[in-house]
């Protein structure tokens, strides 16, 4: 079984109150995710995550520092009976979207679970079903320019 690396954007609007996520649906309602996606053979982190905003969320971002590494390994989540099998290595990074509403571009690659974006304002987080849930506490704490660490471990 491989592992599979993954590219995260935490996109956060000018004065650190919003991040952009993906606004998903499922049988138990919306939930909420960070952009980005797989990384492919032959494509950088950054490579990947550029065209995952892309295509998720319609945003030509710039790729800043690395926040935070979080796995998922499936066997030992809520989900496991599914994912049994999955072995991930999430790379969240800072990134900077320097256009305004005209620059936004209809995402061209959505997930299937996708209904739209929604810019959420980051007090608000433990209120959304995001995931993975405990990086909630993390993003409020860099938006506010606390420290956290790097690697978070097999959390979700």
């Amino acid at each position: 079984m491989n592992i599979r690396n993954s590219a995260k954007a935490i996109i956060v609007n000018r004065d650190r109150t919003e991040v952009l996520l993906t606004k998903n649906q499922d049988e138990e309602g919306f939930f909420f995710l960070f952009p980005g996606g797989g990384q492919k053979h032959g494509e950088t982190l950054h490579e990947a995550l550029k065209r995952e905003c892309l295509e998720e969320v319609g945003y030509v971002i710039e790729v800043d520092e690395l926040v935070h590494i979080r796995e998922y390994i499936g066997k030992n989540h809520e989900h496991a009976h599914f994912d049994y099998e999955v072995h991930q290595v999430e790379y969240y990074f800072a990134a900077e979207w320097k256009g305004d509403a005209i620059n936004v571009l209809t995402p061209s690659n959505p997930d299937s679970h996708q209904v739209g974006t929604e810019w959420v304002n980051v007090n608000d987080l433990q209120r959304y079903r995001l995931y993975p849930k405990e990086i909630r506490n993390y993003i409020i704490k860099y938006a506010n320019k606390e420290d956290a660490p790097v690697y978070l471990g097999d959390v979700n």
